[in-house]
């Protein structure tokens, strides 16, 4: 998270907190969530990792044996 300094009017900075104070929650969490909300459709997903191979646990220790299972090395 990056610390960033904003200036509001202090009727928003009221009324911030009274929604923080009924909601339970705090003023910085209120307008994180309103600036989430308002830049969603910019957001990018965070990238996957290359070369990330998902397969059997086992892989390593039976490897001969998932290639014959899979037909590897067949005509």
């Amino acid at each position: 998270m990056r610390k960033t300094s904003i200036y509001v009017e202090p009727e928003v900075d009221m009324a911030l907190a009274r929604r923080a104070a009924a909601e339970g929650t705090t003023k910085a969490q209120l307008i994180r969530q309103a600036l989430r909300e308002a830049a969603a459709g910019s957001l990018r997903p965070k990238p996957r990792a290359r070369g990330v191979f998902t397969g059997p646990a086992d892989l390593a220790s039976r490897s001969d044996e998932h290639l014959a299972r899979s037909g590897f090395g067949e005509s």
